[in-house]
Protein backbone atom coordinates (compact mmCIF):
# COMPACT_ATOMS: atom_id res chain seq x y z
CA UNK A 1 0.00 0.00 0.00
CA UNK A 2 1.41 3.26 -0.97
CA UNK A 3 -0.52 5.88 0.63
CA UNK A 4 -3.57 5.81 2.59
CA UNK A 5 -6.22 8.91 1.27
CA UNK A 6 -9.11 10.92 2.70
CA UNK A 7 -10.38 12.43 6.07
CA UNK A 8 -13.43 9.89 7.80
CA UNK A 9 -15.41 11.25 10.73
CA UNK A 10 -16.83 8.27 12.60
CA UNK A 11 -18.40 7.67 16.01
CA UNK A 12 -16.70 5.34 19.03
CA UNK A 13 -19.11 3.70 21.73
CA UNK A 14 -18.97 4.25 25.35
CA UNK A 15 -16.32 1.24 24.93
CA UNK A 16 -14.26 3.04 22.37
CA UNK A 17 -14.81 0.47 19.48
CA UNK A 18 -15.27 2.77 16.28
CA UNK A 19 -17.01 1.16 12.89
CA UNK A 20 -14.62 2.21 9.84
CA UNK A 21 -16.40 4.12 6.80
CA UNK A 22 -16.97 2.06 4.02
CA UNK A 23 -14.28 4.06 1.90
CA UNK A 24 -11.75 3.85 4.35
CA UNK A 25 -12.13 -0.20 4.95
CA UNK A 26 -12.22 -0.74 1.22
CA UNK A 27 -8.63 1.01 1.02
CA UNK A 28 -7.22 -1.01 3.74
CA UNK A 29 -8.99 -4.45 3.23
CA UNK A 30 -5.73 -5.89 1.26
CA UNK A 31 -3.86 -5.33 4.53
CA UNK A 32 -6.90 -5.84 7.18
CA UNK A 33 -5.72 -9.74 7.59
CA UNK A 34 -1.94 -8.26 8.84
CA UNK A 35 -3.82 -5.91 11.77
CA UNK A 36 -2.56 -2.57 12.75
CA UNK A 37 -0.42 -0.87 15.37
CA UNK A 38 -1.88 1.73 17.31
CA UNK A 39 0.08 4.33 19.42
CA UNK A 40 0.15 7.98 21.10
CA UNK A 41 1.51 10.33 18.23
CA UNK A 42 4.74 12.54 19.25
CA UNK A 43 3.29 15.95 18.37
CA UNK A 44 0.03 16.23 18.30
CA UNK A 45 -3.09 14.87 21.10
CA UNK A 46 -4.31 12.26 18.75
CA UNK A 47 -3.34 8.80 17.84
CA UNK A 48 -1.64 6.60 14.65
CA UNK A 49 -2.58 3.48 13.55
CA UNK A 50 0.28 1.99 11.83
CA UNK A 51 -0.41 -0.89 8.92
CA UNK A 52 2.08 -3.56 10.47
CA UNK A 53 3.75 -3.22 7.15
CA UNK A 54 4.59 0.54 8.27
CA UNK A 55 5.35 -0.36 11.62
CA UNK A 56 8.01 -3.13 11.01
CA UNK A 57 9.57 -0.18 8.75
CA UNK A 58 9.63 1.93 11.93
CA UNK A 59 10.37 -0.16 13.88
CA UNK A 60 13.62 -1.56 11.81
CA UNK A 61 15.16 2.02 11.65
CA UNK A 62 14.33 2.33 15.34
CA UNK A 63 16.62 -0.99 16.00
CA UNK A 64 19.69 0.89 14.24
CA UNK A 65 20.07 3.20 17.21
CA UNK A 66 22.70 2.93 19.18
CA UNK A 67 20.91 1.79 22.56
CA UNK A 68 24.01 2.78 24.64
CA UNK A 69 23.12 6.14 24.15
CA UNK A 70 20.58 7.56 26.49
CA UNK A 71 18.70 10.20 24.69
CA UNK A 72 18.23 7.07 21.96
CA UNK A 73 16.45 4.93 25.06
CA UNK A 74 14.49 7.61 25.74
CA UNK A 75 13.30 8.56 22.56
CA UNK A 76 12.34 4.97 21.78
CA UNK A 77 10.83 4.16 25.57
CA UNK A 78 8.57 7.69 24.35
CA UNK A 79 8.15 7.06 20.89
CA UNK A 80 6.49 3.13 22.02
CA UNK A 81 4.59 4.22 24.87
CA UNK A 82 1.09 3.04 25.35
CA UNK A 83 1.74 1.45 21.86
CA UNK A 84 -1.24 -1.71 21.24
CA UNK A 85 -1.30 -4.44 18.75
CA UNK A 86 -4.76 -3.67 17.34
CA UNK A 87 -7.18 -5.59 14.51
CA UNK A 88 -10.75 -5.24 13.37
CA UNK A 89 -13.55 -7.18 14.88
CA UNK A 90 -16.07 -9.17 12.91
CA UNK A 91 -18.48 -6.28 12.86
CA UNK A 92 -15.60 -3.80 11.36
CA UNK A 93 -15.10 -2.06 14.11
CA UNK A 94 -11.87 -0.70 15.93
CA UNK A 95 -11.22 -0.79 20.04
CA UNK A 96 -9.09 1.71 21.01
CA UNK A 97 -8.13 1.08 24.21
CA UNK A 98 -8.78 2.89 27.60
CA UNK A 99 -5.47 4.67 27.65
CA UNK A 100 -5.02 5.69 24.35
CA UNK A 101 -8.91 7.07 24.58
CA UNK A 102 -7.89 9.25 27.87
CA UNK A 103 -4.67 10.01 26.37
CA UNK A 104 -6.46 11.38 23.01
CA UNK A 105 -9.50 12.90 24.32
CA UNK A 106 -11.65 11.10 22.20
CA UNK A 107 -14.95 10.59 23.50
CA UNK A 108 -17.65 10.33 20.82
CA UNK A 109 -16.94 12.02 17.74
CA UNK A 110 -13.53 11.15 15.69
CA UNK A 111 -11.74 12.10 12.63
CA UNK A 112 -9.83 9.88 10.78
CA UNK A 113 -7.65 11.24 8.58
CA UNK A 114 -4.86 10.18 6.08
CA UNK A 115 -1.28 10.30 7.06
CA UNK A 116 0.43 9.32 3.75
CA UNK A 117 1.33 5.92 5.13
CA UNK A 118 -0.62 5.95 8.22
CA UNK A 119 -3.89 7.09 9.72
CA UNK A 120 -4.12 9.67 12.57
CA UNK A 121 -7.46 9.12 15.03
CA UNK A 122 -8.46 12.53 16.66
CA UNK A 123 -11.23 13.88 19.00
CA UNK A 124 -13.20 15.65 16.17
CA UNK A 125 -13.17 19.25 18.34
CA UNK A 126 -9.47 18.37 19.05
CA UNK A 127 -9.13 17.84 15.63
CA UNK A 128 -11.08 21.00 13.85
CA UNK A 129 -8.88 22.94 16.08
CA UNK A 130 -5.27 21.33 15.29
CA UNK A 131 -6.44 22.38 11.58
CA UNK A 132 -7.50 25.84 12.44
CA UNK A 133 -4.14 26.87 14.21
CA UNK A 134 -2.13 25.05 11.40
CA UNK A 135 -3.87 27.48 8.25
CA UNK A 136 -2.72 30.22 10.29
CA UNK A 137 0.90 29.59 9.31
CA UNK A 138 0.27 27.13 6.73
CA UNK A 139 1.63 28.87 3.63
CA UNK A 140 5.06 29.92 5.18
CA UNK A 141 5.41 25.56 6.36
CA UNK A 142 4.83 25.17 2.93
CA UNK A 143 7.66 27.24 1.92
CA UNK A 144 9.88 25.90 4.18
CA UNK A 145 8.71 22.32 3.85
CA UNK A 146 8.30 22.01 0.42
CA UNK A 147 9.91 25.59 -1.17
CA UNK A 148 13.64 24.30 -1.56
CA UNK A 149 12.32 20.82 -2.96
CA UNK A 150 13.43 20.08 -6.71
CA UNK A 151 13.79 17.21 -8.90
CA UNK A 152 17.43 16.29 -8.96
CA UNK A 153 18.21 14.09 -6.01
CA UNK A 154 18.28 16.38 -2.65
CA UNK A 155 16.33 14.02 -1.05
CA UNK A 156 13.10 15.68 -1.55
CA UNK A 157 10.54 14.63 -3.74
CA UNK A 158 10.90 13.42 -7.09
Amino acid sequence: MESIIGTYECKADSKGRMLLSAALKKQLDPILHEGFVLKRSVFQPCLELYPMKEWNTVMAQMNGLNRFVKKNNDFIRRFTAGVKKVELDANGRLLIPKDLLVFSGITKEVVMSSAISIIEIWDKDKYEQAIDEAALDFADLAEEVMGNVNNEGDGGIS
